[in-house]
């Protein structure tokens, strides 16, 4: 199949390109700086989605298109950026006529109040159903990955501050996941026709609280850890405080913040049918995240469901 994939450069697109090559996929990618891209594809083009009119050319002769593109180190107005670019490709992929758009959102149920950044996921998701095109969503939490922003922030916590006094948002449940097994589901909607047009929910096997999750990170990374929970930090002291002691962008770091007082698990299990395999434990995940075990290579990630 031929696959344009945007956001290549990114935590997610740079490791899925390489799966979607292994299993014999043609990939296209689409950057803002053709000349500057040095990662694998069948073919760069070059474009911007913010523009109309520099990214339609990109969109033609292909089958399939990954959408992973967000603005949250942007500034306060990631949401109007994502709003804007989704709309953009959502128009071009309709009028050019790609069969399916696969895009990675974030988990959390619209029950609650979501926070801005698990809203403005949302947001785009709505915005691309409405394309002439059958939609796969996939919803997932914490992606636990070398280069992840969500994560980078839990490592640094870990390493630079033995002694933690936190807020409630500590006992809060999440379903952390591997970047590998999120790269093994992208590439394997691509090879069900049921995922299309439908939303799925992916996670690892396990459910944490953030307090958990710290404290088994810290673990693996053989570092001392105190957490003591307190009701009285804000979510912006919270944000000052993860400034203070890490080099997270307050761009990156406050949505995300404000993002943990959602509770972020599956509770929908449908595409562990459709896609089974082993999926990797936290602190696998972990190790390879911290560089202490290497992560599958691309073949191996392309070949897990059928293996598994």
């Amino acid at each position: 199949m031929r696959v344009l994939v945007t956001g290549a450069t990114g935590f997610v697109g740079s490791r899925l390109v390489p799966a979607l090559l292994a299993a014999d996929h043609d990939v296209v990618v689409l950057t803002r700086d053709a000349e500057g891209y040095d990662g694998p594809a069948e073919e760069v083009r070059e474009g911007d989605i913010l523009d109309p009119g520099s990214f339609e050319h990109a969109l033609e002769d292909i089958e399939a298109a990954y959408y992973l593109i967000h603005s949250m180190g942007s500034g306060t107005d990631f949401a109007a950026r994502d709003r804007r670019a989704a709309h953009n490709f959502q128009r071009a992929a309709s009028e050019v006529g790609i069969e399916r758009v696969v895009y990675l959102g974030g988990l959390g149920e619209t029950r609650e109040q979501l926070s801005k950044h698990l809203q403005s996921r949302r947001e785009v998701e709505a915005i691309l159903e409405t394309g002439d095109f059958a939609l796969t969503t996939l919803r997932a939490a914490i992606i636990v990955g070398d280069g992840s922003s969500s994560f980078s922030m839990v490592e640094q916590l870990v390493h630079r501050l033995p002694v933690m006094v936190t807020p409630t948002w500590v006992r809060t449940e999440c379903q952390p996941i591997a970047i590998a097994d999120v790269v093994t589901y992208l590439v394997g909607v691509l090879d069900v026709p049921e995922t299309a047009d439908d939303t799925y929910e992916i996670g690892g096997p396990e459910v944490l609280t953030y307090q958990q999750l710290l404290r088994r990170t810290a673990a693996v990374a053989d570092r001392p850890l105190y957490i003591v929970p307190v009701p009285v930090l804000s979510p912006q002291l919270s944000t000052y405080w993860v400034n203070l002691v890490t080099d997270v962008p307050k761009s990156v770091a406050r949505p995300l913040i404000l993002g943990l007082k959602n509770r972020v698990v599956v509770t929908d299990e449908r595409i562990e049918e459709l896609l089974p395999f082993e999926r990797t434990d936290f602190e696998t995940a972990v190790e390879r995240a911290l560089g202490r075990a290497s992560e599958p290579d691309p073949e191996r990630t392309a070949a897990r469901v059928r293996a598994d």
